[in-house]
């Protein structure tokens, strides 16, 4: 007789404030060396942002132009590829010193706002003080996400501010593996089946 709780292998992991990094080999070409800032995952599925590539053709001030908002001062940064679901809909991973109705506090990463609010308050410089802008999504169904850790897709690490913010975009994932004690050189790309 075994000892202590059965653990189911596929249970939700619940990682909210992670990091998720795309295995080397994944099936999936849309996420090769993919990090995406997990912002909600729960019983219903789970949803995150990718931070590791830019949008092609779009800047932050052609986007701030697109919905009437003057870029004012603010540096026009590249936007990022938050994921294949729904790419028209923007999304700004920031510092949690602004929020508004509708933020949600994904600790200890960021601070997730979607509102126009969030775009004008950076355009006149009273928004948060370090953040990202990104289009689209990555999200998972319930179970969808917790099947594809366990068939060797996707690595769950800690999430860092600094690898987030402070990381240039082209080194996340390679920095992010690094911070967990991999060196991403050795990953191999295929897995095996005992």
């Amino acid at each position: 007789m075994a000892e202590g709780p059965l653990v189911n292998p596929r249970a939700p992991q619940y990682l909210a404030g992670r990091l998720l990094l795309a295995m080397p080999g994944m099936m999936d070409q849309r996420f090769d060396r993919a990090v995406i800032a997990m912002c909600i995952h729960d019983d219903q599925g789970a949803f995150g942002i990718g931070i590791g590539e830019e949008r092609a053709g779009i800047s932050f001030h052609s986007l701030l132009e697109d919905v009437g908002i003057d870029p004012g001062l603010t540096p026009d940064v590249p936007v990022l590829h938050g994921g294949p679901v729904e790419t028209g809909r923007g999304f700004v991973l920031h510092s949690p010193d602004w929020g508004s109705e509708g933020s949600i506090q994904v600790d200890p990463l960021c601070t997730l706002s979607a509102s126009l609010d969030v775009l004008r308050a950076i355009a006149e410089g009273r928004g948060p003080s370090r953040w990202l802008i990104a289009l689209g999504y990555a999200g998972w169904g319930p179970g969808q996400l917790e099947e594809e850790l366990h068939h060797h897709g996707w690595h769950a690490t800690d999430g860092s501010a600094a690898i987030l913010f402070d990381t240039p975009r082209g080194n996340r994932w390679s920095a992010t593996w690094r911070a967990a004690g991999v060196d991403p050189a050795h990953l191999a790309t295929d897995t095996g089946h005992a």
